[in-house]
């Protein structure tokens, strides 16, 4: 690992702001509470007079974000309940399930977060600056995703041999067709039972109009700081890749089902974009 300490990605700070934004801006009640990303951004004053972070603007995409991190926790808290003791966090970013939910790591939750070198040490010294630290569970596993971060991961102690939960979120859209087909084939070499959620970016035509500007600006700023959207998907193609690699069933979890599971009575509209939607599969 390099010494090299970098900041934190620009998008994965984004995502830490818009889960912060939801508590701030949306009335109770909140589909996940996380200020600790905040905290560990610690973006400055002003950071809510951000273009991206727009209160009306960014309304539906920050919806998409809190559903989609708190399937993924219920999904982590669910499997955890069926004996599951191993959960790996892919482009960790500033994700805070570890320091968050404590009460299902409790029950002998391994957590491992793999993400690039720079950005991860420079988290880890937030953390430690925060008080937070990086307990014995939480193992932190810097890779180089274009090289064998697999072995990297094995390495730190991911055991091949019992069942996990492999989380992969806002991460296909920077990656090529064979980077997903390559992710998605080793995860399904896990033992029986272990599970693979990960979202997916729908192409624009699919996208709701009024949320197509918005997504067009993130494509351009994505491309302007070097890390391009190269995939785009429609959910039957990652069902048939999820089966091909391996995965004994999969199935597509809709906008339209994070709506009626998280947001149904909700008075001020606010609901998720079906611009990024979810598939689950299982080994």
């Amino acid at each position: 690992m390099s010494g090299e300490v970098v900041a934190a990605e620009h998008t994965a700070v984004r995502v830490a702001l818009w889960r912060a934004l939801h508590l701030l801006a949306d009335a109770p009640p909140h589909v996940a509470e996380d200020e600790v990303g905040l905290r560990i951004a610690e973006p400055g004053e002003g950071w809510r007079e951000r273009p991206d972070m727009d209160v009306e603007a960014t309304r539906r995409t920050r919806a998409s974000i809190v559903a989609r991190a708190r399937f993924v926790e219920d999904l982590v808290a669910e499997r955890v309940g069926e004996g599951v003791d191993q959960y790996v966090v892919l482009g960790a970013g500033l994700d805070t399930f570890a320091q968050r939910r404590g009460d299902v790591a409790a029950r002998g939750l391994r957590v491992f977060e793999v993400d690039r070198p720079g950005p991860q040490e420079w988290k880890r010294r937030r953390l430690e600056e925060l008080g937070l630290g990086v307990p014995e569970w939480l193992r932190l596993v810097p890779v180089d995703f274009e090289g064998d971060w697999w072995g990297q991961l094995l390495a730190a102690g991911l055991d091949p041999g019992r069942p996990a939960v492999v989380s992969s979120t806002g991460v296909t859209m920077y990656l090529t067709e064979e980077a997903i087909r390559a992710t998605f084939r080793l995860v399904a070499t896990l033992a029986p039972g272990s599970t693979l959620v990960t979202t997916f970016m729908r192409p624009i035509e699919d996208v709701e109009p009024e949320q197509r500007a918005q997504l067009r600006a993130a494509m351009n700023g994505a491309r302007a700081a070097g890390t391009p959207f190269l995939s785009f998907h429609r959910p039957e193609q990652l069902l048939a890749l999820a089966r091909e690699a391996g995965f004994r069933e999969a199935r597509h979890v809709s906008a339209g089902e994070l709506e009626e599971r998280y947001f149904s009575g909700r008075t001020d509209g606010l609901r998720p974009s079906r611009g990024e939607e979810l598939v689950v599969a299982r080994a």
